[in-house]
């Protein structure tokens, strides 16, 4: 079993022991061991301080048929390995309390001492090494949005948004800014840069930015945002969800994501001065790969029944497979950079339900892909797409992303790029358990259809 954490020695290495320094100086009394499965959810496995050398060295033992989509259960036994670079104290508990501490861990097979093939974050670093194999550095920068409600006398959540506010107003229309202070310090507890924070479109929706950084790092960092946004709204009688569309008829939640490739050299392989859009063939060629494989993507980065509430065209949601250097009615858009380093594209679409390992794996591939082949990406689009009617989205050759779950799987079960992506286990337990949820989302009976149908016929 490879471990990161031992040396050639047998002994510790020198970021492990600085965290059980750490453990020690901060008086740390329980650490929580995170993974995350096949749809998203952060799972963990909590142990006293005591057992995190014994965490390092030989793992932690946990029954993997008891998650989604791992392993049945005559293969239950499965071992986390945490990654110390991801050590981090908890911001939510009482200062005066002994604190708690979480690592984000590797889940390995027991019966081979191999990763775990179902494990998400092992299928975006087979996505990095590809990269990496190819000369590449991958750099991630997502956007992920968010709501915040008010609960109800028993705690649970509704959908009574805490403010009124509108894309960047200040108190007091909107309320939450507080909320997001309050995220924001534990963000930068927990080792992110943030760049900005403000309100949304809607009312009730928010985004806060962080600091760009390597693709897996980011990923984690996904992770790390969403549990922080929930517990420390919560600390204010507030639920926090990253559901793509809560509530009808107005914006959702996206989770729009920079990508950009850097060389061994440090280079930023996405930029060329003399291209009339900055953008190198390389770039052009990875743009190329995801917009021709955006379809089978958008099983992965839109993976619920409502993400497809957002996708709808009249919401600033992108639905349409073209780019645009100046625009942000493609799917695909070219930020302006002010230095090469900065040079990028933008994936509109994802949302913020998805598993970002997974969501960044097929992005990645789908990027290489168009540039092993070489592909040519077209032409921009610099009109405004949603103006267009369908006789003129024809004529610039402008398809449309899957309008519900059950077309995005069909997508997805067409392409062999982003099953192999995904790798032989996840692609079986992932369909099959989303072609569950589509299946039962269309024999329900909602709301509006009893509001609709009931008195009239």
């Amino acid at each position: 079993m490879t471990n990161d954490n031992v040396t050639a020695d047998g002994g510790l290495t020198a970021e492990a022991q600085d965290v059980l320094a750490e453990i020690d100086a901060k008086n740390v009394d329980f650490l929580r061991l995170q993974f995350t499965d096949i749809l998203g959810t952060v799972k963990n496995v909590a142990v006293p301080a005591s057992q995190a050398e014994k965490a390092f060295t030989e793992g932690i033992y946990f029954d993997g048929s008891s998650i989604e989509g791992f392993v049945r259960i005559q293969e239950s036994d499965m071992r986390l390995i945490p990654d110390a670079s991801t050590f981090g104290i908890l911001p939510w508990r009482k200062r005066e309390e002994a604190a708690s501490a979480r690592m984000i861990c590797d889940v390995y097979d027991t019966s081979t001492g191999e990763p775990f093939e179902g494990d998400p974050r092992h299928v975006l670093k087979r996505a990095i090494r590809r990269a990496h194999d190819m000369g590449y550095r991958i750099n991630m920068a997502p956007e992920p949005e968010f709501f915040l409600f008010e609960e109800d006398e028993e705690g649970r959540a509704t959908t009574k948004t805490a403010d009124h506010g509108g894309y960047f107003d200040l108190a007091p229309k909107d309320l939450a800014s507080d909320v997001r202070r309050d995220i924001i310090y534990g963000l930068t507890e927990m080792g992110f840069e943030i760049e900005a924070s403000h309100h949304e479109v809607a009312r009730g929706q928010h985004e806060i930015n962080f600091e760009y950084d390597d693709a897996l790092t980011t990923a984690d960092n996904v992770g790390t945002f969403r549990t922080v946004v929930r517990a420390i709204a919560a600390q204010h009688d507030l639920h926090a969800t990253f559901m793509p569309k809560p509530i009808p008829k107005i914006n959702g939640s996206g989770m729009h994501t920079h990508m950009s490739l850097f060389t061994e050299d440090g280079d930023n392989a996405f930029h060329d001065p003399d291209d009339e859009f900055n953008l190198s063939e390389t770039a052009h060629a990875y743009l190329a790969g995801v917009l021709e494989h955006a379809p089978a993507i958008t099983a992965v980065a839109n993976p619920t029944v409502n993400s497809y509430k957002r996708l709808v065209p009249g919401y600033e949601a992108p639905v349409y497979v073209a780019w645009s250097d100046r625009n942000r009615s493609a799917l695909i858009r070219k930020p302006a950079a002010r230095v090469p380093a900065s040079s990028r594209i933008e994936l509109r679409s994802p949302d913020p339900s998805c598993n970002p390992y997974l969501a960044f794996a097929v992005m990645i591939h789908a990027g290489l892909d168009g540039i092993e082949r070489g592909l040519e990406a077209p032409a921009p689009i610099r009109e405004n797409i949603y103006e267009f009617d369908e006789q003129k989205r024809e004529e610039y050759g402008i398809e449309t992303l899957p309008s519900n779950l059950g077309e995005a799987l069909d997508a997805l079960e067409e392409n062999e790029v982003i099953l192999e992506a995904l790798g032989p286990h996840i692609r079986e337990k992932f369909v099959e358990a989303k072609e569950q949820e589509f299946a039962e989302y269309l024999v329900d009976v909602s709301d509006w259809e009893l509001d609709r149908y009931l008195e009239t016929f």
